[in-house]
Formats: C-alpha cells, structure tokens, sequence
C-alpha cells in the first residue's frame, strides 16, 4: 500500500476521531441547563456529575471488548461503523424520552448504552491509526490533533446551540456520529497488512489469529503497559475534570459568572493549543524519545491545573488554560505511542482498548472526585487536588518510564 493511501487514510481517521469527540463535547458547556430539561431530580454539579458518568462508565466496561474482538476478527472498519451508528441513535434518542413520560434514570440508562456503542467507534479509530506506516508519534499526533479539535469545537459549539436550545447539542452529535461511520466505511482495513510477520511472510488468516483469551494472556504478560495506562489514567482524570467542573466552575456567578458560550469558549483555550501542538509534539517524541514529553510534560501540566483554581482574574485563568493545553499536548502524543513502542501489532487492538478503559476510568475518576470535592470542600480544593493528582504520577513513574524508553528508544517504526 502506498504512502499516499495512508495520508489518505490518516486524515479520514483522524476527522473520525475529531466527529466522535465533538459528538461528546458537544453536551458539556450546556450540561447544567440539559440535565434540567431531561428530568434531573435535583440541580446542581451532582445531577450532571451522573449523566456525564453514565456514558463513560459503559467505556470502561466495553472498550476493551471491541479491541479484542478487532484483534480476535482482524476486522476494524465494520466495528466502527457500527459504533458510531449505534452512538449516533443513542444520542437522537434521548430528546425523545422526556415526551415520552420517562425519567432520568431512564436517561441515564440510554447514555449507558450510547456509550458501549460510542467507545467502539472512538478506540479503534485510533487503533486504525496505529495501524499505518510513517512512525508511532507521527500517527498518534494525528489522533491527539483529532481529539484536541474535536474538544475545541465541540466546547465552542455546543456552548452555542445549548444556549439556544438545551436539547440542540444532542441532535448535533447524533449527526455527527452518523457521518462520521459513513466517512469510516470509506477506509482501507489494514489489520491483516500490519499483522504479517516480518521480512514479508504472508498475513495470518482467521484461524491463525488469537483468540480473546489468548490476548488477554498476552497482555498480561506485558506489566510494562501499566506505565502508559497510569499516565493515561491521570490524564483523561484532568480532562474529565475540567468537562464537569471546570464548566460549573466558570459559569458560577461567585467565580466569573459566564454563559454556556463563555465556558465553551473558555473550555477552547486549553484544546485548541492542545490540538495545534498534538502532531508537532508527536514528531517531536519519535526523535527523542518519549521519557521528557511524559515526565517533564506531566509535571508542568499538574502545576498549570492548579494554577487554574487560584487565578485572581479571569484574564489569569484564561491564560492559564492556554498553557494547560500546551502541557497536555506535550504529554498526550507521547504516552499514547509508548503504547504502540510496547506491543506487537498482533496486540494493538486489544492494547489501546485498555489504554482507553484506563483513560475512561479517569474521565470517570474526574467527574467524581471533582464533583465530590467541589461539593465538599470548594472550588480550589478541587483544582489543587487534581493538579497535585498529576504531579504525583510523573514523580512516582519517571524511573519506570526511563527504563521503558530506554529499552524502545525513539524513532518511528
């Protein structure tokens, strides 16, 4: 296949990556005002705390089931075509449930299922891209650009249409995510190309490929991934952090009082650099390496968040969540291709479903821990925990991560 058909391939991956996320975005500037319009029995940060972690909860529990089943099948494209569908209905379906006398635990239960559909499509979409040639950095930049835009869209976006009408932005990504499976129907599956044994031996068919079982003892068999699944863990914990609390936090009257357009716009400060830089420090990471990006990208991350909850003035804060964009696109490239140094191709599939149970775990972690410290304590609490959160992985992890790097090195393959 030539390099051209993998450019190609690339950037129609990567927009599907970017429609999934701005699907999910869409609904975080107006989460206050849709909880409402579905039902929620109360207001306030614990209403939109537990239909944020519906979804993700479901992530948890099925992104490592459509990344075995890919490895196990040796098909991609089909498996997010049917993610994306699935998320996509889900997603319509629920402006519908309120008219039809159900509650919001019925709500909740719907954003389960959305879930389990929309984690397929938003995982091995990446794993397509680990998939291509042209070096594990470089790829798993174009991924990092996809999500990074897809936030900073979505945050601007949704801010609009929920300001508009609640129940806009989940009419817009349910569109979404039915363009992006008919985008992902037109992608080349290269899943029997990247698992064909070296110096050209001929790809496995199904009956040679693992089986789920066998998988799971394969990853098992590599504790060196816990590493990259911890960062990621704290990472998507930050992510999920500023999704639920960072919203309130600046729509609050007693903090800065702005709309769900001002929060969305707000909310784009940190993923617009965040996306700009994703591909750039990708490159970066395959030419020296991945300990620096990780560790020292992870601590100047963990500073900035904290610096978010003690900013005086808004103007502060803004710049704050700017640099909080360039930090985390240090960091994300970086850890999502240590990954990719780990693992066979056989494995990829499997891998980064559980790269995105643990990143899922921490969206859901973030919500949490964020929304119960915000409730219990305040505001700056919050950000201090969660940046201390961050600080505290990469100073208990570089050694590890300099002994993984150490034994990979940089470069693409």
């Amino acid at each position: 296949m030539s390099d051209v058909a993998h450019r190609s391939d690339r950037r129609r991956l990567a927009v599907v990556v970017w429609a999934v996320l701005v699907s999910q975005v869409f609904l975080y500037p107006g989460v206050p005002t849709l909880v409402d319009a579905l039902g929620a029995p109360s207001a306030g940060i614990d209403a939109g705390m537990w239909f944020l972690v519906a979804e993700f909860a479901a992530f948890v529990a099925f992104a490592g089931v459509w990344g075995a089943m890919s490895d196990a099948t040796g098909r991609r494209v089909a498996l997010v075509v049917v993610g994306a569908v699935g998320g996509g209905l889900t997603y319509l379906a629920v402006p519908l449930l309120p008219g039809l006398g159900v509650g919001f635990g019925g709500v909740l239960l719907m954003r389960v299922v959305g879930g389990a559909f929309t984690i397929g499509a938003f995982s091995l979409g990446i794993t397509m891209l680990m998939d291509l040639r042209g070096g594990h950095g470089r790829n798993m930049g174009a991924a990092g650009i996809a999500i990074g835009f897809g936030a900073a869209v979505g945050s601007v976006v949704g801010g609009r249409l929920a300001d508009a009408d609640p129940f806009y932005p989940l009419y817009a990504g349910g569109a979404v995510l039915l363009g992006a499976a008919l985008l992902a129907s037109t992608v080349s599956d290269r899943t029997e190309a990247t698992t064909a044994g070296a110096g050209g031996a001929a790809a496995p068919t199904d009956d040679d490929r693992p089986g789920f079982r066998e998988i799971a003892r394969r990853m098992r068999a590599m504790p060196g991934l816990l590493v990259p699944f911890a960062f990621g863990f704290i990472d998507r914990l930050t992510a999920g952090f500023f999704a639920l609390v960072g919203v309130y936090y600046f729509q609050d009257p007693a903090v800065f009082g702005l709309s769900a357009f001002g929060a969305g716009l707000t909310l784009a400060l940190f993923f617009l650099p965040f996306a700009l830089l994703q591909y750039p420090m990708g490159v970066l990471s395959d030419r020296i390496g991945r300990f620096y990006p990780v560790v020292a990208g992870s601590l100047a991350y963990g500073a900035v968040i904290a610096g978010v909850g003690l900013a005086p003035t808004y103007p502060v804060a803004a710049l704050l969540m700017v640099l909080v964009g360039v930090c985390g696109a240090l960091v994300a490239p970086a850890t999502m291709a240590l990954v990719t140094d780990i693992v066979a191709p056989s494995e990829r599939g499997a891998a980064m479903g559980l790269f995105n149970v643990f990143g899922s775990l921490g969206f859901l972690t973030g919500f949490l821990v964020g929304g119960t410290v915000t409730e219990g304590f305040d505001y700056l609490t919050a950000f201090l925990v969660v940046g201390g959160l961050e600080l505290a992985i990469a100073v208990l992890l570089f050694p590890a991560v300099r002994v993984i790097t150490a034994e990979t090195g940089p470069g693409p393959s």
